[in-house]
């Protein structure tokens, strides 16, 4: 699967909130992907329906858990799916929270093992991603995957992380939207999902990497962090910022909506988008 069939845009949301009817109207607006978020199971039965009604857009998860879903599993998805509508679906795998997962230890050694056994059953690197923010998890995303889609990040990760892959491993960075002109409204509503991650070690870890400090990052947030994390404005304001991800080296940004209808939300932004791709 090449970066480029991604496009330079796609959406992400829970997958509990993608419909058949959604995919179809993204896929016409001109997104390229739609990331199924909060770890689709495997067995997840809304999977067909959403490729049965769209016709080319790719779709991936974000992220299966591998706490959660034998690798085995994962593999018979990938191969089901892969086999119905081929170079549609790409498998992107993480290795969750440790204040979530029971028996969370040694998650990169947990990462390894699972792509061990995905490799054993005959799942391609070029199907497969990581959900990767810190440096070693990233060069396994590199060396042993497609790429990476790195979540509640930065331009500036994102340019750390095209340095570390070179021109041709997947970068596929997710990014909050608020569609929204008013800055504390727009904040009011990026904290009720966003600062949640601030409770999640390996999120606040990575940003304080990147220069916030821990006022910005003590819940629920200062208004400078939940800014980076969760952009608002208008939308040729939210365009711009979010083609500082691509000018950073990302190859698709996955764009998720808060604060309501995402797909009204997506298709207003859509003509901007397009303008700065075009």
């Amino acid at each position: 699967m090449a970066n480029e069939q991604f496009g330079k845009f796609g959406v992400w949301q829970p997958h509990s909130l993608v419909t058949p009817e959604a995919v179809r109207e993204l896929e016409e607006l001109g997104y390229g992907a739609v990331w199924l978020g909060t770890s689709p199971p495997a067995d997840w039965d809304g999977y067909d329906a959403l490729f049965a009604d769209s016709q080319s857009i790719i779709i991936g998860t974000s992220i299966v858990n591998v706490w959660a879903t034998p690798a085995k599993a994962s593999a018979d998805l990938f191969h089901r799916l892969e086999s119905k509508y081929p170079g549609r679906f790409l498998l992107g795998i993480g290795a969750g929270h440790r204040e979530f997962n029971d028996g969370y230890t040694k998650p990169y050694d947990a990462l390894v093992t699972y792509l061990d056994e995905l490799d054993e059953a005959g799942v391609p690197k070029s199907g497969r991603a990581l959900a990767a923010l810190g440096p070693k998890v990233a060069k396994l995303a590199r060396d042993r995957t497609a790429g990476a889609l790195p979540y509640l990040t930065t331009p500036a990760h994102t340019a750390d992380l095209r340095a570390l892959f070179g021109p041709d491993t997947l970068l596929a960075p997710e990014q909050k939207v608020v569609l929204e002109e008013d800055p504390q409204h727009a904040r009011t509503i990026a904290r009720e999902r966003a600062a949640y991650y601030l409770n999640l070690a390996n999120y606040v870890n990575n940003l304080r990497r990147y220069g916030f400090d821990e006022q910005d990052l003590t819940y629920p947030g200062s208004d400078r962090v939940i800014d980076a994390i969760a952009l608002h404005g208008t939308p040729d304001q939210i365009a711009d910022a979010l083609t500082a991800h691509l000018t950073a080296g990302a190859d698709h940004v996955a764009i998720q909506i808060l604060g309501g209808d995402y797909v009204g939300a997506l298709r207003t932004l859509a003509p901007y988008l397009a303008a700065r791709t075009s």
